[in-house]
């Protein structure tokens, strides 16, 4: 007779194959969810675990000290629910805190989001300019600007805070002659300003935030033609599944009785206001978010 397997509370079997298992991700509060969307789609047979830590964002201006404290402790949360692979998706954590992360759970490979953008950035420039924005604290850590270098020595950089796309994007203000002016504000002394002068602009730009895509449109307007927008998305899927292929930990796309969560779904953590981040979530993820699959938790 088969032995059955026992299903805690968190819908994680214990004994669980670590293949099926969930591959976790944390964010400050929902932007980390365009890498979310980006991995759901590059691996359709995965499950997610996706864990906004809203009581406590932004990141972006808080000490490098309280941010590696609170990643460690969404780390621990997600590791505590059982996933196979983690995802630190979300740039100031990641700049602040990935070899930390690391460093505590041993047993679990980690990923961050600063590195796949920045050889995204490196691919895509032909004049070796390259513009980063990002919140207050992934630029004062140098993280985007140490990784390029380390790809392209003599690569020119030209990093910017831009801290108030992410209230922007959170509220929904994606587009339109507001998110514009805020865009241009921003970004007219790297972009405009230079070109009229006649001088040369970045040709490649990063955003650097996981809020930022979602401003995508209204920044391209703003920095015109030849700039190449990229961020870590899609790199970052890239990376996982390739991962997950060498350490033979990818879920097949057959059926397998027990899973502990179906190929493809989701569920959220979050740790303050469930139906704002229900909200917020589903504008990111561009999908509906059922209201079981999102549970409250304390860090």
């Amino acid at each position: 007779m088969k032995e059955q397997r026992m299903i805690n509370s968190h819908g994680i079997s214990p004994s669980s194959p670590r293949r099926e298992l969930p591959i976790g991700l944390f964010d400050s509060g929902v932007g980390g969810m365009t890498v979310l969307r980006a991995m759901r789609e590059q691996l359709p047979n995965e499950s997610f675990l996706y864990l906004g830590d809203t009581a406590r964002m932004p990141y972006g201006t808080k000490s490098v000290e309280t941010v590696q404290k609170y990643a460690l402790e969404a780390a621990a949360k997600l590791v505590e629910r059982g996933i196979k692979l983690l995802v630190i998706a979300c740039n100031t954590a990641t700049a602040a805190a990935l070899p930390l992360v690391r460093e505590a759970f041993p047993a679990i490979d980690v990923v961050g989001v600063v590195e796949p953008g920045a050889e995204a950035a490196c691919r895509a420039t032909k004049s070796g300019h390259i513009a980063v924005i990002a919140t207050s604290g992934t630029i004062r850590g140098r993280a985007y600007e140490e990784a390029i270098l380390r790809r392209m020595p003599d690569a020119r950089i030209s990093a910017l805070p831009c801290p108030l796309f992410v209230p922007m994007a959170e509220d929904g203000l994606t587009s339109g002659p507001l998110a514009e002016g805020l865009a241009a504000r921003y970004l007219d002394p790297i972009f405009r300003d230079p070109r009229e002068q006649g001088l040369e602009v970045p040709d490649t730009l990063v955003l650097a935030c996981t809020h930022f895509p979602l401003l995508r449109r209204a920044i391209a307007r703003v920095v015109g033609e030849g700039v190449t927008l990229v961020d870590s998305a899609g790199n970052t899927a890239r990376e996982v599944r390739a991962l997950l292929q060498e350490k033979h930990l990818a879920r097949g796309s057959g059926p397998s009785a027990g899973m502990p969560l179906c190929p493809g779904s989701v569920r959220f953590l979050t740790t303050d206001d469930v139906p704002r981040f229900t909200r917020l979530g589903e504008l990111f993820l561009t999908m509906s978010i059922a209201p079981c699959t999102v549970e409250q938790v304390e860090l």
